[in-house]
């Protein structure tokens, strides 16, 4: 699944630990995403949220990009990285 990225950021907090956004498009996806992280110290045990970055889309298509952030786990670093680099300091 090729992916491009259009967006990305992250915070730091002491409530909610680390929290990024990516905005991304998917190959041949109508609608772009947007995937939400959140870690407690930065490193592992991520949690995400993945939505439609601007209006709804195929239910279809989101739920293959869901199944790729959940097996792969390349696929879900890259965001993870992207979202790194723009960490708020």
């Amino acid at each position: 699944m090729k992916v491009n990225i259009i967006s990305a950021k992250m915070s730091q907090s002491e409530d909610a630990g680390f929290v990024g956004h990516v905005q991304f498009e998917v190959d041949q996806h109508k609608q772009p995403y947007e995937v939400t992280i959140q870690s407690n110290n930065g490193r592992n045990n991520w949690s995400y949220a993945l939505n439609f970055s601007s209006q709804p889309g195929s239910e279809e298509e989101i739920q293959a990009v869901d199944e790729q952030l959940e097996e792969d786990d390349a696929f879900f670093e890259q965001f993870v990285v992207a979202a790194y680099t723009k960490l708020e300091k």
